[in-house]
């Protein structure tokens, strides 16, 4: 297998992905439709296929997998595929959902939203999960060099991953020490979410250079950090206003919040790409933009993570990867089209962000 196969795509550096919903009554193929976002493109473009064929994205990045070869992997997931239903959640860790797939040059981190996704190795193929279908889903692929995985697995340490299949090869584990204790620690104990005091810290930032040099920010909490990770860590250390994306149908959901310096609004209907317009209760990504486009900081961010904005994930492990480019930000910020303002009222996002 050559090396390239171990990027995002199979030789793509970085691609964003958005799972559409499916509308109440329409067919599951429409649940599987999907947009497209990579470096040099100029917005959201059609998927070309469906998210489950072997032949997307998704399918030839994880692809490998299923196949021969002498490869690190961490697959990891709140709600890990041997769960039958959508809400069987593992509570005792962190709510973070990702896959890790390397060699002994690069790899990629795959950071995404679908519960029971990808499956284990031993299935033999890649498939996408019936239970990820009517929601919509987000996606951020990032290719990496080896030496970058380290520090992953560091950040994954933090977010207290439950990981439900793994394998670090011995002439893997010296380059990845990190990987290879968070492999061990899931095959030596009987529960395989991380919650050993000595494998976490409340939180820690750090920047992380993509294998054709772009610098992304991992933002990784624990549940020690018991606060929001967008008020109270992402929005400060951004220096900017945002608007977050995230699943509304959940208990004890975290309103708008104007009382720092930098404001935070939940965005209550959108429409990616302009193909299809819906209620954030339909979507089950987790993203966040900065409100403008503009400045060294606190414009043209965009963070693709895998936690929410309600009152028990304060106290549980989670992250994002957050990016500044112009492109990529202006593809999400279209999307936000309302927002819930600090008043309680939904209006459009523009109009929501002047008040106090």
């Amino acid at each position: 297998m050559v090396m390239d196969d171990y990027k995002c795509r199979r030789r793509k550096e970085v691609f964003y992905l958005y799972k559409l919903p499916r509308s109440h009554g329409q067919p599951p193929e429409e649940g599987l439709k999907y947009l497209l976002l990579e470096e040099q493109s100029e917005g959201w473009t059609e998927g070309g296929g469906l998210v489950g064929d072997v032949t997307g994205a998704l399918g030839r990045s994880l692809g490998p997998l299923y196949e021969e070869g002498e490869l690190g992997y961490i697959l990891y997931n709140d709600q890990p595929p041997e769960q039958r239903r959508v809400d069987d959640t593992n509570r005792g860790g962190g709510h973070t959902k990702g896959a890790v797939l390397f060699d002994s040059r690069q790899g990629f981190w795959l950071v995404h939203s679908t519960p029971h996704f990808p499956p284990l190795k031993t299935e033999g193929k890649f498939s996408y999960p019936d239970s990820g279908i009517n929601n919509g889903q987000n996606f951020i692929c990032v290719t990496y060099p080896l030496e970058r995985f380290n520090t992953i697995g560091e950040q994954l340490k933090i977010n207290q991953p439950h990981i439900y299949d793994c394998d670090i090869p011995k002439s893997l584990a010296s380059s990845v020490p990190s990987m290879a204790a968070l492999c061990e620690h899931r095959h030596r104990r009987k529960n395989s979410t991380v919650t050993d005091a000595s494998f976490t810290s409340p939180n820690r930032s750090v920047a992380l250079l993509s294998l054709a040099g772009t610098q992304f920010i991992s933002f990784a909490k624990g549940a020690s950090f018991d606060n929001d990770l967008y008020h109270a860590w992402v929005a400060p250390a951004l220096q900017t206003d945002l608007l977050v994306q995230f699943w509304r149908r959940s208990t004890g959901v975290l309103p708008s919040d104007c009382s720092a310096s930098w404001k935070v609004l939940d965005v209550d209907r959108l429409s990616p790409g302009g193909r299809v317009t819906f209620k954030t209760t339909e979507d089950h990504s987790k993203w966040a933009v900065s409100v403008g486009g503009g400045g060294l900081r606190g414009g043209a961010w965009v963070c693709v993570g895998d936690i929410n904005r309600n009152m028990a994930e304060e106290k549980r492990g989670g992250g994002t990867v957050c990016r500044q480019d112009a492109v990529i930000w202006k593809a999400y910020r279209a999307a936000a089209l309302e927002c819930e303002s600090c008043t309680g009222e939904v209006e459009t996002c523009e109009s929501a962000r002047l008040y106090n």
